[in-house]
């Protein structure tokens, strides 16, 4: 059966379930041929899988003392009109 090639916005769709090993064998084929194949996408495996390893790893990270104190200030002093969600 021929491989049925994928756009590169199904593999964004579907690259934290590949990473998860979530998906049919079918799609992680295509998958992989995709990115034997397309450079950005590739990237943003590359970075997902860092972002995740980041995130996943539970490490906290001490902040310099007074940070709290100057992002706050500095939150404060935006423009009315700049989103701050």
């Amino acid at each position: 059966m021929p491989t049925i090639e994928i756009s590169c916005v199904e593999v964004w769709r579907e690259i934290s379930n590949y990473l998860d090993e979530d998906i049919s064998v079918d799609l992680r084929e295509r998958m992989e041929k995709h990115f034997g194949a397309c450079a950005h996408c590739t990237a943003v495996l590359d970075g997902t899988r860092n972002v995740v390893g980041l995130v996943g790893d539970g490490t906290l990270f001490q902040m310099p003392e007074g940070f709290n104190k100057r992002l706050y200030d500095k939150i404060r002093e935006l423009p009315p009109n700049v989103p701050r969600e």
